[in-house]
């Protein structure tokens, strides 16, 4: 039996995204590129934070909207990984894992946006 999702704090993506941010913040803490690893840290935030937002709001057509802005923040989160993977400013371990987690989380915003377009509207 499926969970009941009462709060945005209930869906999946929206912890996976969390632990995505979090996974950054740790992965980065000692690099020294401070715009880059400004840019990379606030896209990561972007995603749980537009999931959140989107959730909140009164209509399902304006949760997909925010749905489509937080899968744009993990698509600008993969660009700037492999940014600052070509850099050497994180080792190919950091990227592959953050690079894997972004892409669960873009696919799982994908499946999330089909669904809510099919049952929803």
């Amino acid at each position: 039996m499926a969970k009941k999702i009462e709060k945005f704090e209930d869906l999946d993506i929206w912890q996976n995204a969390i632990t995505l941010s979090v996974d950054v913040y740790g992965k980065l803490q000692n690099c020294r590129d401070y715009s880059l690893k400004d840019q990379i840290c606030r896209a990561s935030v972007s995603v749980p934070s537009n999931i959140a937002e989107g959730f909140e709001r009164q209509y399902n057509k304006e949760f997909i909207q925010f749905l489509f802005i937080a899968k744009g923040s993990a698509g600008e989160v993969r660009t700037q990984l492999l940014i600052a993977f070509r850099l050497k400013l994180i080792s190919e371990d950091d990227y592959q894992f953050l690079l894997e987690n972004t892409r669960k989380i873009s696919a799982q915003l994908y499946n999330l946006i089909k669904t809510r377009k099919e049952r929803f509207n």
